[in-house]
């Protein structure tokens, strides 16, 4: 196991991890982010160099953790090898096994492994898996010029919104989401739609791996464009500053997959899979 700290060979593994799309995304994302300052505290491991066959992200040691916040304490994985993936996994001081974290991916065997190791070491595990999606390239984008009425006015979100996202994500309501939505909304590209007393009514932010993330709009707003609108402005922001526009959705939110097929996205071949591993420990104690 070899942590990457040369910013030489970090830009290496992000042209490497780019020839494995869409596979590698959720690392790509997360290597892109510490490429470019670095902002969530993040580190790459590998089982070897430079001729990895498996590769994890995570937050860096020194960073300050609650081990209840599974949002934050996120790693994101890639492997050509599975085998590779697993001899990480039962490492010594790869992953943090006595906190609650997740672990994301887009390759089908990441549960199987996971959940046998965590299972190894009195872990449980819970699995979401979603519809993976990719926006087109910037020129082939619809224009949203019409979407725009005179009244709302599109901008991008601020910490003093942290609260209003985190009474209305599915996977909020608690004290670890609003830390993680307010270092969300501080550290990357975020758009908003505000109603003319500047409250927010629209939004979408992106998360620690470049992934586009609680795309939300309030009930009496619905029904006006906003979503599509903010969505859009979104990719065409990431992909501005060179980033994949990459998103989820589950196989039930048929509203937002509508969307979604109405504005020409793709939905990739592999799945997004979020696994949510809580120690004996913390059993009970935290926000799925």
């Amino acid at each position: 196991m070899s942590v990457l700290n040369c910013s030489t060979k970090l830009l290496i593994l992000e042209k490497m991890l780019k020839s494995h799309f869409p596979e590698s995304l959720k690392v790509y994302g997360a290597v892109m982010n510490i490429n470019r300052g670095n902002p969530f505290q993040k580190e790459v491991v590998v089982d070897s160099w430079p001729d990895f066959k498996a590769v994890i992200t995570r937050r860096q040691k020194e960073a300050e953790m609650d081990n209840l916040d599974h949002y934050t304490n996120a790693y994101a994985v890639f492997y050509k090898d599975i085998r590779a993936y697993r001899r990480l996994l039962e490492e010594h001081d790869v992953i943090n096994w006595d906190q609650v974290f997740q672990i994301q991916g887009l390759q089908s065997e990441l549960y199987d492994v996971s959940k046998a190791v965590a299972n190894s070491k009195q872990l449980d595990v819970k699995l979401t898996s979603f519809k993976a999606v990719h926006f087109s390239r910037l020129p082939t984008l619809p224009n949203t010029s019409s979407l725009m009425g005179s009244s709302p006015q599109l901008t991008y979100l601020s910490v003093a919104d942290a609260d209003l996202l985190n009474r209305t994500w599915s996977r909020g309501g608690n004290e670890q989401c609003l830390r993680y939505i307010v270092n969300l909304i501080s550290c990357f590209p975020s758009v908003c739609v505000r109603d003319d007393k500047g409250n927010p009514v629209s939004w979408s932010l992106t998360d620690q791996f470049a992934t586009m993330c609680h795309g939300y709009t309030l009930p009496e707003h619905r029904r006006k464009g906003y979503c599509k609108l903010v969505a859009l402005t979104l990719a065409r922001k990431l992909q501005s500053q060179g980033f994949p526009s990459q998103g989820n959705v589950l196989d039930d939110n048929i509203a937002s997959i509508s969307l979604l097929k109405s504005v020409h996205a793709e939905f990739l071949p592999c799945r997004f899979h979020r696994l949510i591993l809580t120690p004996a420990t913390f059993s009970g104690q935290i926000y799925l």
